[in-house]
């Protein structure tokens, strides 16, 4: 496999490129306000189709609410998995589908990996590039959250949950807003060391003839 390379040397916005990471291990340290508004005000920086910023925020660092959100958000997961021993028995299931099975199953599995805060990223209805503006923004908030020696992780599991109605009800989100991007931000317990990436695949180079 192709490995994509790196600068020699980099700076600023790149080097918090290549020193991202998914990371699911935090230490019980809030994330103070100055500094969660700090990250909100990064990621409204982020390119906007028609300058419409059809972004909001929701941040939540309440650790009991965000135990049962994810308690919440297995049991929603759960009922479109087939169960870990019903996928043992399926020829050619794929080991991801065996593992999502054990971790749904698992009481023990915090899909907010014990993180203390929440931000999540709502769109709304403006236009047909609300979801791109809403990932752009939390690109953004992430990647300015590793500048400032936090770790991130985008949290996929949790978007069913947070667009259920009473969940929208409790956390003040209108009916015609969704929950875009979920994610969590703390301090790391240790270091997460960097996963290869494939070299960019293109489709065609057009130059100058």
């Amino acid at each position: 496999m192709t490995v994509a390379t790196k600068p020699e040397t980099r700076s600023g916005a790149l080097e918090a490129i290549y020193q991202r990471r998914a990371v699911r291990d935090y230490l019980p340290t809030p994330v103070p306000q100055e500094t969660i508004q700090a990250l909100l005000d990064a990621a409204v920086q982020a390119p906007t189709a028609m300058h419409l910023e059809p972004w909001s925020f929701v941040i939540i660092q309440d650790p009991a609410r965000l135990k049962r959100y994810s308690d919440r958000a297995k049991a929603l997961l759960a009922k479109g998995t087939p169960s870990h021993e019903g996928l043992l028995k399926v020829a050619g299931v794929s080991e991801s589908d065996a593992h999502l099975a054990r971790l749904l199953a698992d009481p023990g599995f915090n899909i907010f990996y014990n993180a203390r805060t929440l931000i999540v990223v709502c769109g709304k209805p403006m236009g047909s590039f609300v979801t791109a503006d809403c990932w752009l923004a939390a690109e953004n908030l992430m990647l300015a959250a590793t500048s400032l020696k936090l770790a991130s992780c985008c949290i996929g599991f949790a978007i069913p949950m947070l667009n259920t109605p009473g969940v929208k009800s409790e956390l003040n989100i209108p009916a015609e807003v969704s929950a875009v991007a979920a994610i969590i931000v703390g301090f790391p317990t240790g270091t997460t060391p960097p996963v290869p990436r494939r070299a960019p695949e293109i489709l065609k180079w057009l130059k100058e003839t």
